[in-house]
């Protein structure tokens, strides 16, 4: 059958069983079981496709007709414009998590402009020296897309990323090597930040990135079929869902160095509640910071210096 002829039977099919985006996910499957890139589907439209790619094709729709996410199907994710591997032991990477790792990759360029130019405002102009390599903490790391984006876009970072899950960082260090940052991001297996606390890293800390379990309890079983099929642990956040930042807010003003950033994705309704707590426990420079759709996405802030405050 001809490419074009078995998208649109794809896309049909798809779209019968409620699938969101089916041509979208058609072509990706189909370029996935043709082992091509999704342009070349537009270009080679008229082609044959093999049998056996065709018969390939044919059971990932019937897998995604089930439910199962695209990502997991094709083994890969695109996120800050790198491919990730993915499997079910992980987190599947989202767009809105790049905002995380754009804000972490701004602060470190303010630290490492010179003085007289950085913003003030953002961290005091001696906690942090200018021109160190900086040690980042990614914290539930998963799939590794945050920790390896950011040793990938900054060489002068190390990360140290954190996960509970022994496959998840497997996974992950999979990630590094295929983007050659290997080197630079350490793997440790066990709870938030506990690992590099029990080494006596305390103050060493420039930045820690987390994007942990975010979503109420109560809401998990709400969530839409294709997110079921992704790791619980990953997913379930507590009563509030901010169960486990409420652990790692302590650890992270014990891991960073004075003027050092903690940046937490959050769900919607959580920016207020996890800002204020940050506040009442003295961090400075709270923001929330909200995602190109307009919802609430990120919070960061600042450890507080030597004194107590903030240099003005």
């Amino acid at each position: 059958m001809k490419c074009r002829e078995l998208l649109i039977k794809g896309t049909e099919l798809l779209k019968k069983r409620g699938i969101n985006s089916p041509r979208l996910d058609a072509e990706v499957l189909l370029a996935s079981a043709w082992g091509r890139e999704r342009a070349d589907l537009l270009i080679f439209s008229e082609d044959q496709v093999p049998k056996e790619a065709e018969l390939v094709f044919y059971d990932l729709l019937k897998q995604r007709s089930n439910g199962i996410p695209v990502a997991y199907l094709t083994g890969k994710k695109e996120f800050m414009s790198l491919d990730f591997y993915v499997n079910s032991d992980v987190l599947i990477p989202r767009p809105e998590t790049e905002l995380l790792v754009e804000r972490v990759l701004e602060f470190l360029t303010m630290l490492d402009k010179p003085l007289q130019t950085a913003k003030r405002d953002m961290t005091p102009d001696y906690a942090i020296g200018v021109d160190e390599e900086h040690l980042l903490a990614d914290v539930g790391t998963g799939s590794g897309a945050v920790a390896v984006s950011l040793a990938y876009y900054n060489p002068k970072v190390k990360v140290a990323a954190i996960d509970i899950s022994h496959k998840a960082l497997q996974t992950a260090a999979r990630n590094a090597e295929h983007h050659g940052v290997n080197r630079r991001v350490r793997f440790l297996q066990g709870d938030l930040l506990t690992p590099l606390l029990e080494q006596g890293l305390i103050g060493m800390g420039t930045v820690v990135a987390a994007n942990l379990p975010y979503i109420p309890t109560a809401d998990l079983p709400d969530l839409p079929v294709d997110v079921q099929y992704e790791p619980k642990n990953a997913l379930d956040g507590g009563k509030d869902g901010l169960e486990h930042y409420r652990r790692l807010i302590p650890q992270a003003e014990l891991f960073l160095a004075p003027g050092g950033l903690l940046a937490c994705e959050i769900g919607i309704g959580q920016g207020e509640m996890l800002a204020g707590m940050l506040e009442q426990e003295g961090w400075k420079r709270v923001e929330v910071l909200k995602d190109y759709a307009g919802r609430e996405r990120v919070v960061t802030a600042v450890k507080q210096d030597r004194l107590g405050g903030q240099v003005d």
